[in-house]
């Protein structure tokens, strides 16, 4: 058996060039090796959720935010496991009778709701692929995203927050971006799109007949993600990288069978599926889910449900913790673990819920590429340093008392020489294989090669070094050597910005760059210098591209005007001299 980590180990076999190849994005070998070393049990997404079924049919699975009438104008629903499993066929059958077959992409754009549950778990159960994409998406977005994935069905809602996106699916459909059926969750659905509630109903009363040939190397979810290219990038995951990710995520934070889980993520990427989904399957408890974030709301759902798990981002656990009044009239005795990051977490704070509450803060850094790396109690058990540091998992001669680190290889690499650092103190960037690496994008067969290096690491574009403290056992977070800005966990790239902004008649040329922000981690700021004679403000630019029809989490919030860009002697942006620009 050859080592993990030497050349084409993990490098992407499949280059996507064939319908066949998207469906399996894995290569046969790849597939045949993690099995044999149990890093991939070949087991189906819809097998783990039917033993769950089979263990607790009459316990409670899945429930709605209390605020769900609100959201979508319909009550909030509660069901138990077997409830869920009749969902699910009625969901397939649904699915079916509007064309959907095996390996078909149904793409869905829904709040926190059971329904966007529902939905992977019936996508999982009759072999189709579910493409989530976020609720910010506008036409932009959606113009970019459909025509790659082709879905034959789009599940979303009506009016929220001001979008009708059923109706905004429409008229793409009519100027023939998609030919997607539009299946609404609204109570009428629009003309030409197709009512969920009323075909639900009609579904026949019988198991959906699952493949008998479904085999776990299917894609089961294309996510999106953006990095300095302009347009997303489809991150294909079958159901053997969900599974190992959920074991994972549930041996991290030590969940337990029967365990309370709550969702404040939108379920589009690997926070929401692999951080609360899968978890939830593999512990066989409950999923609340909570949306969009609403304080009162969160601390209740913690209270009523005794939630055990939930993430919430680095500024709430510092508000939090700097407010006992609040939390003493909250009971959280059965909270053990919460999750944070995408900003750095103040060891304060993480040592503060350890010594004072008896809450394990973990840190999570993570991708939909598969990056993940989580500072647990058991690895990293000072508080401290486990806010500042993650375990190097997967280095060479390093061995963790978990499971999952062994299913995983981390290395860091010099980005301008190539050449691997294992010294403290020098920056490089991390680069990752194993078994919860994706294998390449979409239909993207260039910019598949380009992520992989020649043995086989995802390159993260990510700024690790290795730290003195710990004995070389941990890496520390440096910065990005990949142009993206992370704003509240969404991935935006300023390139594409740029060109939307410099199309504005006032301005010469313009670069985006992040300023930090304590509860988003980064916002986004415009720097732009201006034609002669013109003036701009950052209303007159939010409204030029508002008419762009882009995702709102994208708009720029701070604007400052320079008189020319920072550039090297090749003319290059230099997004670093950018951002001192923006923090100011």
């Amino acid at each position: 058996m050859r080592p993990l980590g030497l050349k084409r180990e993990s490098q992407p076999l499949n280059p996507y060039s064939s319908r066949e190849a998207s469906l399996r994005p894995s290569s046969p070998e790849r597939v045949a090796d993690f099995r044999s070393r149990g890093w991939w049990r070949g087991e189906t997404v819809d097998a783990l959720f039917r033993k769950a079924v089979a263990a607790r049919p009459g316990e409670e699975a899945l429930a709605d935010a209390p605020n769900r009438q609100a959201l979508a104008g319909t009550a909030p629903q509660r069901l138990t496991y077997a409830q869920v499993d009749a969902r699910v066929d009625a969901m397939a059958a649904v699915f079916a009778a509007l064309g959907v077959g095996r390996g078909d992409v149904v793409a869905t754009q829904l709040p926190n709701l059971v329904e966007g549950v529902l939905a992977f778990l019936a996508c999982a159960r009759m072999g189709a692929i579910l493409s989530p994409v976020a609720m910010a998406y506008r036409g932009h977005e959606l113009r970019q995203i459909l025509p790659i994935v082709e879905p034959k069905l789009y599940l979303t809602v009506g009016d929220f927050h001001g979008c009708d996106h059923a109706a905004m699916l429409l008229e793409l459909r009519a100027e023939g971006v998609t030919d997607a059926q539009v299946l609404s969750l609204a109570a009428v659905a629009p003309t030409g799109a197709h009512a969920l509630d009323p075909l639900m109903a009609q579904a026949p009363a019988t198991p959906y007949p699952t493949p008998a040939d479904l085999d776990a190397a299917e894609a089961l979810t294309v996510c999106w993600t953006s990095g300095t290219e302009a347009a997303p990038k489809g991150v294909p995951r079958h159901h053997d990288h969900w599974v190992v990710n959920g074991e994972a995520l549930a041996e991290a934070a030590r969940l337990r069978p029967g365990d309370t889980i709550l969702n404040p993520f939108p379920l589009i990427n690997i926070a929401a599926i692999g951080g609360m989904v899968m978890p939830w399957l593999v512990c066989q408890g409950r999923l609340i889910q909570h949306h969009p974030f609403d304080l009162p709301i969160f601390l209740s759902q913690m209270q009523d449900e005794g939630v055990a798990y939930t993430v919430a981002p680095p500024a709430i656990l510092n508000m939090l913790l700097q407010n006992e009044a609040l939390l003493s009239a909250t009971d959280l005795s059965r909270l053990r673990c919460l999750g944070s990051g995408s900003a750095p977490l103040a060891p304060w704070m993480v040592k503060g819920w350890q010594d004072r509450h008896g809450v394990t803060v973990m840190n999570v850094f993570g991708s939909n590429e598969g990056t993940s790396l989580f500072s647990t109690g058991e690895a990293i058990p000072d508080p401290e340093q486990r806010a500042r540091f993650f375990p190097r998992f997967g280095a060479k001669g390093l061995d963790w008392p978990a499971a999952f680190p062994s299913k995983i290889r981390t290395r860091l690499v010099d980005p301008e020489g190539g050449g691997e650092i294992t010294e403290p103190g020098i920056e490089g960037e991390l680069r990752i294989a194993g078994a919860m690496t994706f294998d390449g994008y979409w239909k993207a067969p260039e910019l598949s090669r380009q992520a992989f290096d020649d043995q086989g690491f995802f390159r993260t574009g990510d700024l690790f070094e290795i730290t003195p403290d710990g004995g070389g056992r941990f890496y520390r977070f440096v910065g990005r050597c990949k142009e993206i800005i992370i704003r509240g966990g969404q991935n935006i790239s300023p390139a594409e910005l740029d060109v939307m902004i410099e199309s504005h008649p006032s301005v010469r040329e313009a670069g985006c760059a992040a300023y930090p922000d304590e509860r988003l981690g980064e916002r986004v700021c415009a720097v732009v210098a201006l034609r002669p004679g013109k003036a701009l403000t950052l209303e007159e630019l939010t409204a030029h591209l508002k008419g762009h029809d882009i995702a709102t989490f994208k708009l720029p919030e701070k604007l400052r005007v320079v008189e020319a860009l920072p550039r090297n002697p090749l003319g290059k942006v230099l997004r670093r001299e950018l951002a001192g620009v923006a923090a100011t």
